[in-house]
């Protein structure tokens, strides 16, 4: 099965993440985060099979983040209107993500991955 690999080349944690991935010989298609950023429709897809909630897919440590005061806005948003704020540039996104048929990682933390 080839996972769908989506990262920011320039992080440093995406590198760590693309290594890892490469060193288990696991095949995945490659997409850069800032370059093709995910849509409103995959992002409400992963969200559901991840179980995860939305906040989890902010890049709460990003600029954008902070520049947009989301830590004070996203509360009084309704979930579709975060989600659509998250389709607007790939940076508000936390990365790396991996997807597969049934399941999406958010972030890289090794000991998940291997489970995976």
């Amino acid at each position: 099965m080839k996972m769908l690999f989506i990262c920011y080349p320039k992080c440093t944690t995406c590198q760590k993440a693309r290594m890892w991935l490469d060193k288990s010989n696991i095949s995945y298609e490659f997409r850069d985060i800032k370059l093709n950023n995910p849509t409103e429709k995959e992002l409400m897809e992963w969200i559901k099979i991840s179980g995860l909630p939305i906040k989890r897919f902010f890049n709460t440590s990003g600029i954008l983040y902070r520049e947009l005061e989301l830590t004070k806005k996203l509360p009084s948003m309704s979930e579709e209107e975060q989600i659509k704020l998250l389709a607007t540039d790939g940076m508000l996104v936390k990365r790396p993500l991996l997807i597969s048929d049934n399941n999406v990682l958010v972030g890289f933390k090794e000991k998940e991955w291997n489970e995976l």
